[in-house]
């Protein structure tokens, strides 16, 4: 068996962490300067200067305030596995997001979290990590479904049968993952899995819970001061319907976390369209709401990468 020495692992820790931080700003940087780059001065014509300042501010604070409750949900929850400071979970959720950038559905974020622990955590820091993005998308899958008949209610934009059709399938998924929980694949099962989240304790969950929908809330509303920022102020039951419905069938599709500005996008110019809102501002929006909470913080992420040590051990 081939073993390296000290130096080549060195050696290549540090390749991959520049590859990874590099391809991360290329990406970046190509969305930005692409020949399908938002147009900045159309964006300078369409913000609202009588109250902007104000509404600016608060998508600022619901921005960093999104991040921090992700932050404060992975401190509690690997709480489990071993006690973490603030800035060790600051470190590991963003150096994570930066690792999971080119990855289909952010997958690389999982083997980024479980780096920082012993290999023989790396099963549970895979499985926490799933239980902290797993309430994440059960909150997204509900809100959104409520939020996409609201509003068809109003406008029709599926047919019922669809509508019915769908909610059928997330009911058929739903009643299959409950009679087939016995049914293993390779040791694992919907049972053990549900037994092994059912261990943790009861404190945990319920913090994950709350924490969970505090940042589904600042998600949801930072996508609607947006709005506000560029002057559309369109009546709030139809606007949040709109922003959960787009970000529920969004996060249904395949997608790289690099592009989902232009996934959720395109499904919210479809939305909003039929309230009559500028294709231009919705464009803005969703460009925004992507520089906002994923080129910051994964630039933020590229420092903790490049610091990141490979015989990290618990403290």
């Amino acid at each position: 068996m081939i073993t390296l020495s000290r130096k080549a692992k060195h050696f290549l820790t540090v390749v991959v962490k520049l590859l990874i931080v590099s391809g991360a700003f290329y990406f970046i940087y190509s969305r930005l300067a692409g020949d399908n780059s938002p147009d900045w001065i159309k964006l300078k014509n369409l913000f609202n200067g009588s109250t902007s300042f104000v509404i600016a501010a608060v998508i600022i604070a619901l921005t960093f305030l999104n991040r921090f409750l992700e932050i404060i949900k992975w401190q509690n929850l690997v709480s489990t596995v071993r006690e973490i400071k603030l800035r060790e979970s600051v470190a590991q959720v963003l150096a994570a997001m930066t690792a999971a950038l080119f990855t289909p559905n952010g997958i690389g974020e999982y083997a980024a979290k479980a780096l920082y622990f012993e290999k023989t955590q790396a099963k549970n820091i895979v499985f926490l990590n799933l239980v902290c993005n797993g309430i994440q998308l059960i909150i997204a899958v509900f809100a959104g479904l409520i939020g996409l008949a609201v509003f068809n209610a109003y406008y029709s934009i599926l047919p019922a049968g669809y509508l019915l059709i769908l909610l059928a399938i997330v009911f058929i998924v739903i009643v299959l993952l409950f009679t087939a929980r016995n049914f293993t694949i390779k040791g694992y099962s919907v049972q053990k899995i549900v037994n092994k989240v059912n261990a943790l304790p009861k404190q945990i969950h319920r913090k994950n819970l709350l924490l969970a929908f505090a940042r589904y809330f600042c998600l949801i509303h930072q996508h609607y001061f947006l709005f506000l920022l560029f002057g559309i102020h369109g009546p709030y039951p139809e606007m949040i319907a709109a922003i959960t419905a787009v970000y529920f069938l969004g996060s249904s599709l395949p997608t790289f976390q690099l592009f989902d500005f232009a996934v959720r996008g395109s499904v919210a110019v479809l939305f909003f369209g039929k309230m009559g809102i500028n294709e231009w501002v919705v464009v803005f929006a969703a460009t925004l709401q992507w520089l906002l909470n994923i080129v910051i913080p994964v630039s933020i992420g590229s420092y903790f990468v490049f610091r990141f040590k490979t015989n990290t051990t618990p403290r």
